[in-house]
């Protein structure tokens, strides 16, 4: 097929276009080259695959999009302002480039719809906010965010009433949506946008949720992207990586390449289309564990700084419930994270990182948005 990838020169975009690539599709490519990400050059990235054509343009661009959209027969859609703390003062840059580009690019699907026979959404875990959890007496349980008070005096964990500590748990597709960040509920904005207007027009819309995908290509120097690429960034500028609380918050990593494999089954598969789907791994894995598995592939010896600061709407524990994507689409995920890890560390090596987590700390408490 002649394929779109929005955001296609991007960490997961990149990868995504290879696949695509080596399994004969036509890719075209419409990315911003956003700077934060990219760097100022605004050249062409060396990441993304020589075979693909690449639009430099904007999704809010509706030119742009349309030029982009010229031809093609499926799209995925991965173009996103990505970054949850500047997205609680960036406010405005985050819901215009992801609902309003969104908006734009369904706009210019809809002039095309007899032609496009598949649409792939880029979702986010971000939009559940805390996962779920098991209380003593075995129900099952979608708690709210940590009280201030409880933060407040260390008490990091998600208690009952009467002070039992709840068990996180698998989240599924099914739980309730509990956005606690801007970028957050520009997502679920994204995720429910396409999946309306594909079920008001039939067109075979998929929306994937990513818990934390992690891999080669990931931008190491934009420091609010994900936690490994911020730790790495640290620790090549031989840093101790700051976390906060107490670092055993858990979350689940998902190597790029799973990504990709969710991508290309939700392609493939009619049976998708109007569905939800998590992508992960189904393993929790505390952040201490990432920072420190990491100082010591990196030969660093000192410990993490474990500050104790919170971060207003953080949430403490969310793992994927992965049966649903595992049944209907038959997705396996293939990298163990230590096996993961120990891949990057070949490309973390030969990398050169702005270490601009300090600014971006600074930045967040000058705001009131760590305590």
């Amino acid at each position: 097929m002649h394929v779109l990838v929005t955001g296609g020169a991007g960490f997961i975009g990149s990868h995504l276009v290879d696949a695509l690539v080596a399994a004969g599709h036509r890719v075209r490519v419409l990315d911003s080259l956003e700077p934060q990400v990219h760097g100022k050059s605004g050249a062409r990235p060396g990441t993304l695959n020589a075979a693909a054509e690449l639009i430099v343009g904007d999704v809010r661009d509706r030119a742009a999009v349309a030029r982009a959209l010229d031809g093609v027969e499926a799209v995925f859609h991965e173009a996103a302002a990505v970054g949850v703390g500047q997205s609680m003062y960036e406010i405005e840059r985050y819901v215009s480039a992801n609902a309003v580009g969104a908006a734009v690019v369904l706009e210019e699907i809809l002039e095309r719809r007899d032609r496009i026979r598949k649409v792939v959404v880029a979702s986010s875990m971000s939009l559940y906010g805390e996962g779920a959890y098991r209380a003593p007496d075995g129900r099952t349980l979608s708690p709210p965010l940590r009280s201030e008070a409880d933060l407040a005096a260390r008490r990091f964990e998600l208690r009952t009433a009467d002070g039992a500590e709840l068990v996180p748990i698998g989240t599924p597709e099914e739980k309730p949506l509990q956005p606690t960040s801007i970028y957050a509920i520009t997502k679920r904005d994204h995720e429910e946008m396409f999946l309306a207007v594909g079920q008001a027009y039939g067109i075979p819309v998929v929306a994937l949720r990513y818990f934390n995908v992690y891999g080669p290509r990931q931008a190491l120097s934009n420091p609010y992207t994900g936690v490994v690429a911020i730790f790495s960034s640290r620790l090549l500028n031989r840093k101790r990586p700051p976390l906060y609380e107490d670092g055993r918050q858990t979350r689940d990593f998902v190597h790029v390449s799973d990504v990709v494999q969710a991508n290309l089954l939700a392609l493939g598969c009619d049976a998708a289309d109007g569905r939800v789907y998590n992508v992960g791994t189904g393993r929790a894995t505390s952040v201490l564990d990432v920072a420190e598995t990491l100082g010591e592939l990196l030969d660093f010896a000192e410990p993490p700084d474990v500050t104790g600061q919170y971060r207003a709407g953080d949430i403490r524990h969310c793992v994927a419930d992965i049966s649903r994507i595992q049944r209907e689409l038959g997705y396996r995920p293939q990298v163990a994270f230590a096996d993961g890890v120990r891949e990057l560390l070949g490309w973390l090596r030969t990398q050169t990182a702005e270490d601009a987590v300090d600014t971006a700390a600074r930045e967040l408490a000058r705001r009131g948005l760590t305590r």
